[in-house]
């Protein structure tokens, strides 16, 4: 099987130097230097001493690196970095359209590469901030896609275990990040008070950016960089309890683990294919029971044919026919892994709740904020309990949900119909 270049390993074979922005003639451009003095090219100060010495975090880092070899260094890496002008970040960005990159993607990478001009800008290398008055395609800000508690409910239902089912109800309870929410342990928790401290993070990286070669790095502070605690219902601390002692965790054990979850988690219980339906008919006129191997055969790709031909694979790989997969196992050190997550427990359990909306983990922190500002919460309340820097950010989670707009409707319906009379007492 042939490898995927890997653009963390080299730049990209088939996109190689000056494919978008053309090398002007050496010195053009350039500062005032000593004759004989080799020009600082872009990849030399990127490489060697604005990434080396830039402070950020390791997932930052890591972004950082890919988008240098993947988009930057290509086009400008040979270059004098005092001899890059606004037109060729132009040009460049033109070439990134060209591509059918996105503008929230051209966006991110023109931030990127103005992040390094405006460094060299400070350290004197360059006389002006090639970036400054460069502009990139606009970025629609789409409404958010909120879903209703109905509709978690749902989702709840079809998640496979316990453990999975508490990780997410604590979620829509709290708010909380991935990576603050897969960080608590059992001492965050104060279940005299209801009271659950956020006070570290962790981050899922790519070995050779762990600092020590592992694949989670827990921080000692969230992503806001200051504590909070958390008020949360009787409910889910209850719940919470039982969990810890049910796995009797100490004060310093995950809450939610890899280590009291299975490897392979049971699939769901099927319903009865006689309380389904029948297929459409196939090509040849012949009907079948959803939920069956013979519905699928016959063309049917709804979820419940695809989970019966599912479970007839899996069982024929459990008694040794068909070249049994090994198990995969996960490299963790407990913590869960997000894609892990996302591709074993949470898209089946959405795909089975069939809400009819694409729905990320990571929407469960825009519910939990519009559930609470839709139900009367403070403003300001729910910005300290979700660690925004801004209270701008918070307020961008007023009236997303559905019916959000019902009481201007009726607001506008009483005004338009109010009885006539009142209308000429006034006058």
């Amino acid at each position: 099987m042939t490898r995927r270049p890997n653009p963390l390993d080299a730049p990209d074979p088939q996109h190689p130097p000056h494919d978008a922005v053309p090398v002007p003639p050496a010195g053009a451009g350039t500062a005032d230097m000593p004759p004989g003095t080799p020009e600082l090219t872009f990849r030399t100060y990127t490489e060697e001493i604005w990434l080396p010495n830039h402070v950020v975090e390791a997932t930052t880092r890591q972004n950082y690196i890919y988008v240098l070899h993947r988009h930057l260094l290509p086009a400008f890496g040979p270059m004098p970095l005092a001899a890059i002008t606004p037109a060729h970040v132009r040009a460049w960005i033109s070439g990134l359209l060209a591509k059918g990159l996105g503008p929230s993607t051209i966006l991110g990478n023109k931030m990127l590469l103005s992040a390094i001009f405006t460094t060299a800008l400070n350290d004197q290398l360059i006389p002006a901030h090639p970036c400054r008055g460069v502009k990139t395609p606009p970025v629609p800000r789409r409404p958010r896609q909120v879903i209703s508690p109905e509709q978690f409910d749902l989702i709840y239902d079809n998640l496979r275990d316990e453990q999975m089912r508490l990780l997410v109800e604590t979620d829509i309870e709290t708010g909380l990040r991935w990576g603050e929410l897969t960080e608590l342990r059992a001492g965050d928790l104060d279940p005299g008070t209801q009271l659950l401290t956020v006070s570290r993070a962790v981050v899922e990286l790519i070995p050779r950016f762990h600092p020590t070669g592992g694949r989670f790095l827990v921080k000692d502070y969230p992503k806001d960089k200051e504590y909070r605690r958390i008020k949360i219902s009787e409910h889910i601390t209850g719940k919470l309890t039982a969990h810890i002692t049910e796995h009797t965790l100490t004060s310093g054990e995950l809450m939610f683990s890899t280590r009291h979850h299975p490897d392979r988690p049971q699939r769901p219980i099927r319903p009865d294919p006689a309380t389904l339906g029948l297929t459409d008919p196939d090509p040849k006129g012949r009907r079948h029971w959803h939920g069956t191997t013979s519905g699928y055969a016959g063309g049917c790709r709804c979820p419940h044919c695809r989970a019966a031909v599912a479970d007839y694979r899996a069982n024929r790989r459990a008694h040794g026919m068909d070249h049994p997969r090994v198990p995969r196992r996960r490299d963790s050190d407990g913590h869960l892994s997000a894609n892990w997550f996302r591709t074993q427990i949470w898209l089946p359990a959405l795909e089975h709740a069939e809400i009819g909306i694409r729905v990320r983990v990571h929407d469960l922190r825009h519910a939990h904020a519009s559930w609470l500002l839709a139900g009367g919460a403070d403003l300001q309340v729910v910005k300290e309990r979700l660690g925004h820097a801004d209270i701008s950010t918070t307020a961008l989670y007023l009236h997303t949900l559905p019916n959000a707009d019902e009481t201007a409707l009726a607001a506008l319906a009483k005004m338009r119909n109010r009885p006539r009379w009142s209308t000429q007492a006034q006058q």
